[in-house]
């Protein structure tokens, strides 16, 4: 009957893994990276490469990869074993955490990167603005893109605050966590 139950047990975490990783596909993480997310959250224990590798029935490379992505998203932290000679990791099981590090890492960096390139056209368009020779219908165009713009910006600037209010977990304040178990 064990063997029954086994099965029952590896296909419902399955399904789980195979769905997680999917979801973190829309966050720009590879399948195979989300689906060792997923294999190494229903660990015991925590893994090296060779372990992840066999039960995923990749190349150590491939697990290295997924683990560093793991890694710098904070997904995945890298545990000490006493007297072993080689790295293990484990999922870390805060999932609000993993969503607030992994959500503030890559809407920040686009966000920086896309004020960044609305402030360069601002000035070149201000810079455009004081052309003497600028026909009315150009310097209308020129200033209906600032405006577009300057709301870009408002709209970024929003996009900030509402990051850092996931960072300093004033966020749970609007929209409290129920306590993990």
């Amino acid at each position: 009957m064990d063997a029954k139950h086994e099965e029952i047990l590896q296909r419902a975490q399955e399904r789980v893994i195979e769905a997680l990783a999917k979801n973190m596909d829309l966050y720009g993480i590879t399948m195979s990276t989300g689906l060792l997310y997923g294999t190494l959250l229903f660990q015991d224990k925590p893994m090296t490469l060779d372990e992840m590798g066999k039960a995923m029935g990749m190349s150590k490379t491939s697990m290295s990869t997924g683990v560093r992505t793991l890694m710098e998203l904070k997904m995945v932290e890298k545990i000490w074993k006493k007297g072993a000679r080689k790295d293990h990791y484990e999922v870390n099981l805060d999932w609000y955490q993993n969503f607030i590090d992994l959500f503030s890492l890559r809407w920040r960096s686009a966000a920086e990167y896309n004020v960044h390139a609305m402030k360069k056209s601002l000035q070149e368009l201000h810079a455009l603005l004081q052309s003497e020779d600028l026909s009315d219908e150009l310097r209308e165009r020129v200033q209906t893109s600032i405006q577009r713009i300057e709301n870009g910006l408002e709209y970024y600037d929003w996009l900030s605050r509402l990051i850092d209010s996931f960072e300093t977990h004033e966020i749970f304040q609007f929209v409290p966590k129920k306590p993990m178990s």
